[in-house]
């Protein structure tokens, strides 16, 4: 690592896009002509749209509001409680609903990932993911595609659930076809205490609620990235500072039992921070949200780590995108400052905000 990370002085020039005065927000997408959507799932603050583009300046609910509007947890023709949005490299966006609003339990129709075609605006494919599959306890968090492998492409969702097994979800994007990897894996796990003691602005991150002694917050696969050649993917549990990888072909290959995949994945080391987002560039380079240093690391590819953004304003910087401009756009939500980490005070301070800042490289794209 680099001794950037011992100082406290900013670095790196970062640049507010957008400050949001209402519900905290997660996930970004940029799309390659330069929209901007964003989620904020629905974790206690009043949520009027879990999906927005920002235009001038403003959220408008995306695609429309009808889709904003679900008649329960489990309609399948509206989003439920929406935690990323992704931009393919064929320029569409694809929405991850959790189904899980307030960590609930998750139904079928609730859970699913949604395909909306930026040119007309309008969704053109639900796929639905089967109780066996996005389990009742299942929060979806975050995906990366593929769109070389098998008709029409493959998706990789993790799955960083704190009330049961975490692992990656493989999708079929022809068939809607899906099925869980790693299943349980100790590399998709929250480390224990003993591992690891997150420390974010001076104070121990755990639960605390306000009736009952501080215990172990435990999310587990959360941040994904996939490798700009196609071969690996790369996944953190949110509670770690270890970065794992695990190949691909093993990942869609269904011919290989779990023990197969599971030798297939590498300890990538210590990444020098809990990290609740991950992100690659087309130069083969890995960025990390640094929830511990208000920071984004970045890996390079001979394993060195170097800080390329540190500023007091990343409180939890969580989701990263990178467009086309050669930006990496990040949230920053103050996420550990919620009531549920804070002896039941919130203690969030609005505005939360959307960031860039440029970096020499484009996203990966991965097609045929």
């Amino acid at each position: 690592m680099t001794d950037q990370l011992t100082s406290d002085e900013p670095c790196g020039a970062l640049e507010l896009v957008c400050a949001f005065t209402g519900a905290m927000p997660t996930g970004v997408g940029v799309s390659r002509r330069g929209r901007i959507f964003v989620t904020f799932p629905k974790w206690g603050d009043e949520v009027g749209a879990t999906v927005v583009e920002l235009r001038d300046g403003t959220c408008q609910p995306y695609p429309d509001q009808a889709w904003n509007d679900p008649s329960g947890n489990d309609d399948a023709e509206s989003f439920v409680s929406v935690q990323s949005v992704v931009v393919d490299p064929s320029d569409r966006l694809w929405v991850v609903d959790t189904g899980s609003p307030m960590l609930q339990p998750t139904r079928p129709g609730g859970p699913k990932l949604v395909c909306v075609d930026l040119d007309t605006d309008r969704v053109t494919q639900t796929i639905l993911f089967p109780a066996e599959v996005a389990l009742p306890t299942s929060y979806l968090n975050d995906v990366r595609f593929d769109l070389r492998r098998r008709s029409a492409g493959v998706a990789f969702v993790t799955d960083s659930t704190n009330s049961g097994p975490n692992g990656i979800i493989v999708v079929d994007l022809a068939s809607g076809t899906s099925w869980r990897r790693l299943h349980d894996h100790p590399s998709t796990k929250a480390e224990s205490l003993v591992d690891f003691r997150p420390l974010v602005e001076g104070r121990p991150f755990l639960m605390r609620p306000p009736d009952a002694p501080p215990s172990p917050v435990s999310f587990g696969s959360d941040g994904i990235a996939i490798s700009a050649d196609g071969s690996r993917l790369y996944y953190c549990p949110l509670m770690s500072r270890r970065l794992y990888s695990v190949d691909i072909d093993a990942l869609v290959d269904r011919s290989m039992d779990d023990a197969e995949v599971a030798a297939t994945v590498c300890d990538e080391g210590d990444k020098g921070s809990g990290a609740d987002g991950l992100e690659t560039d087309d130069a083969g380079r890995i960025y990390v949200t640094a929830y511990e240093q208000n920071a984004i690391l970045r890996r390079n590819p001979d394993g060195a780590y170097e800080t390329v953004v540190r500023d007091p304003r990343l409180l939890w910087p969580d989701t990263m995108s990178i467009g086309a401009d050669r930006y990496l756009y990040v949230t920053a939500n103050q996420l550990h400052r919620q009531p549920d980490y804070s002896g039941g005070i919130d203690r969030r301070r609005r505005p939360y905000a959307l960031f860039r800042f440029a970096i020499d490289a484009g996203p990966v794209s991965l097609v045929p």
